[in-house]
């Protein structure tokens, strides 16, 4: 670990950066089969200081494709597991009375990390689901009317279970639209489902990351020196006013009752970036925007319901949408 701290430290140059978080994914595959478009959202939501949230059924390896990625990076990292007695305390911290003074002080819940891990955040009622609002979008805790800034960098991968499950709780668009990329993890086709098994044959245990070789190939430096990359990477006024219109045709869908908002349209324009960036250019296309739309905008919009009475999903509305606007050469 000492290692690796002094190379990330060194590693302040965009290139040494991209080696070193694309590295990472290499290392994520030790513990994980496939799941590259997942792995790849991590890496954007965290070059975009963004949040990302993971939705599969139990079993696709959420969870463990998180740790993972953690285990990758040299970055301190607290795991939290959403139940329905959880409180917002038990996530931001709280006043604990201190008897010997006869006074009060702050004790840190895990938000006070680098990558927080939110396990099952829709199994937690909404009141305790608010609690993250703050430190996502602010970076910071206020407890009494104090705030606390939450360290550098900070990102909350949240895995959650579809909502038709039982006992979860659809997460409401304000908490929905904190995130910068929700990523759908499907089941795992054939090949990889029985590679999966001979590793687990073979001894695999997913809760001992480091006897599968997992090591940290990236640190705060190299994502400090990606974040100031990506801040460079060029959008053109042509690729700018394609993301606009892309959004703006979604407001203008009949079967939405509520479309991509400003703020989706600059997420939009920051994973593009990113993905730019990992890609190895400097500016960002056309195919960038396409490839990013769906994992950023989805989630920013919602049905109306006879839409949804009438089977339409909103996977197949923002693919209408993207094929309505004209593509800047």
């Amino acid at each position: 670990m000492t290692d690796v701290s002094q190379t990330t430290r060194a590693s302040t140059s965009s290139d040494e950066a991209r080696a070193a978080l694309i590295a990472v994914r290499h290392e994520v595959a030790k513990a994980v089969v496939g799941q590259d478009a997942a792995v790849s959202g991590i890496l954007i939501a965290l070059l975009s200081r963004g949040h990302i949230l993971l939705e599969g059924v139990p079993g696709v390896a959420k969870t463990l494709l998180i740790r993972a990625v953690a285990a990758a990076l040299d970055v301190q990292t607290k795991r939290v597991q959403f139940t329905p007695d959880l409180m917002p305390g038990d996530i931001t911290g709280s006043l604990i009375y201190d008897p010997h003074s006869a006074e009060f002080s702050f004790r840190e819940g895990p938000v006070f990390t680098n990558l927080l891990l939110a396990d099952e955040i829709n199994r937690t009622p909404p009141k305790t689901q608010a609690a993250l609002l703050e430190s996502m979008e602010e970076r910071q805790v206020s407890v009494e009317g104090v705030p606390r800034l939450l360290p550098s960098p900070f990102m909350v991968a949240a895995t959650q279970n579809p909502v038709e499950y039982e006992g979860t709780y659809p997460l409401p668009e304000a908490q929905l639209d904190r995130f910068l990329l929700k990523v759908e993890l499907p089941l795992p086709p054939r090949e990889d489902e029985i590679t999966v098994v001979q590793r687990h044959a073979s001894g695999f245990d997913p809760r001992n990351l480091a006897a599968a070789g997992l090591r940290a190939v990236a640190g705060s430096a190299d994502l400090d020196a990606g974040v100031a990359a990506v801040l460079a990477v060029t959008v053109s006024p042509e690729v700018a006013g394609y993301i606009v219109d892309i959004a703006r045709a979604t407001r203008q869908s009949p079967s939405l009752s509520l479309g991509a908002s400003p703020r989706g349209a600059t997420a939009l324009m920051a994973t593009s970036r990113a993905w730019a960036w990992l890609s190895g250019r400097e500016f960002v296309t056309p195919d960038d925007v396409k490839a990013l739309a769906h994992a950023t905008l989805a989630h920013r919009l919602s049905l109306r319901p006879e839409a949804e009475l009438e089977g339409v999903n909103v996977g197949s509305v923002l693919a209408s949408a993207l094929s309505s606007v004209p593509v800047p050469r």
